[in-house]
């Protein structure tokens, strides 16, 4: 993968009549990378995608594949793909033939063709013997195998999915996951992904970018978004999270956090933008239950009113004296607290992350 933008998005806005589903969209898609665009419904995903992919034109603003205006080529004639949810496939051809079809299209000739074909189906471990079989014999899994060996078939240079695993049962999920992942490392072809789906975005992306309301709220590596989100949007956005006011005592000056004692050395590290709504962010995993005399930067008490096994974890909920729910997450080691006990928690500075947002 290179630095150089294989796909670049100016200014990008989408108006139906009064409702603005798409506006100051500015992005830059790295050659073989696989970027994942997910967002809540309503967000502005499949308004993005069917213009990526000509199905819709713009109000304003500019698509760049390379140095060529992209929403200026016929939706038939760019050099990309799509895998439709639907998969798209046709259910009167064989799966040979729905493979071969982007290469009839071209004119290339048949012996070339199936031998393509086949070359496509071994990729996505399909045996030789799939090439006759109906589609409606294919399981759900050997069908998106098939229209993904399809969308190689057209040999393009950006392969766009409108969440093509949504319809699978979790097994087959994790699955096609793993082997989309392993695709696009095979291959080397830019990627871009639409889901609603988080945990297929972290597992598979180079990039995660998060719309909300027609905006892209945070673009970023999984880490770096789900360690160090830019609003709290994102934060709740990207998994189970525990949100704190923050501010300083109108007296006193000093720091405080609803609920909390604050070692001084922690107090002294936060520097609080001001003007701004300060939020601390800290993930369950990183909050922990204290015993004895051990103690944290940021100290609380509360009581156990949920306890939930999820496999290798155990998922606690706490509630504060105010009623406030803190989510903590621990290694399921049969020793957590047990619902209705009185517990010290707490969790350190270097695992919280400070949220700055403007006052609206």
């Amino acid at each position: 993968m290179t630095d150089l933008p294989i796909l670049q998005i100016a200014g990008l806005r989408k108006e139906y009549g009064s409702f603005v589903a798409l506006k100051d969209i500015d992005l830059k898609v790295r050659e073989g990378e696989f970027l994942t665009i997910v967002g809540p419904s309503g967000s502005g995903k499949t308004t993005l995608i069917k213009l990526l992919v000509g199905m819709e034109e713009q109000t304003e603003g500019s698509i760049w594949l390379r140095n060529i205006r992209l929403d200026r080529v016929p939706a038939n004639q760019r050099p990309t793909c799509m895998v439709f949810q639907s998969l798209a496939l046709f259910p009167h051809r064989s799966v040979g033939q729905n493979v071969e079809f982007p290469l009839k299209i071209k004119g290339v000739p048949a012996a070339k063709r199936k031998a393509r074909a086949l070359e496509l189906l071994a990729m996505f471990r399909l045996p030789e013997s799939y090439f006759d079989k109906r589609i409606g014999q294919c399981s759900g899994g050997e069908r998106q195998r098939i229209a993904l060996a399809r969308a190689l078939a057209f040999d393009p240079e950006i392969l766009f999915f409108d969440e093509p695993l949504s319809a699978l049962d979790y097994r087959l999920r994790k699955t096609l996951e793993k082997e989309l992942k392993a695709l696009h490392l095979r291959t080397g072809k830019t990627f871009i992904y639409i889901t609603h789906s988080l945990e297929e975005a972290m597992v598979m992306s180079d990039r995660i970018a998060i719309l909300r309301a027609g905006r892209f709220e945070q673009i970023g590596t999984a880490e770096a978004i789900y360690n160090h989100p830019k609003s709290c949007f994102v934060a709740g956005f990207m998994g189970d999270v525990n949100l704190f006011d923050i501010g300083r005592d109108a007296d006193s000056g000093s720091l405080t956090v609803p609920h909390f004692s604050i070692s001084a050395s922690a107090a002294k590290a936060l520097v609080l933008p001001p003007d701004k709504k300060n939020t601390l962010m800290v993930r369950p995993e990183a909050v922990r239950l204290l015993a004895g005399d051990e103690t944290a930067d940021f100290v609380t008490r509360g009581e156990v009113t949920g306890h939930y096994l999820l496999g290798s974890r155990t998922q606690l909920e706490i509630t504060q004296p105010d009623g406030k729910l803190i989510v903590v997450e621990t290694a399921n080691h049969g020793q957590d607290g047990h619902v209705g006990a009185a517990v010290r928690l707490g969790f350190d500075g270097a695992m919280a992350h400070l949220i700055s947002e403007a006052i609206r």
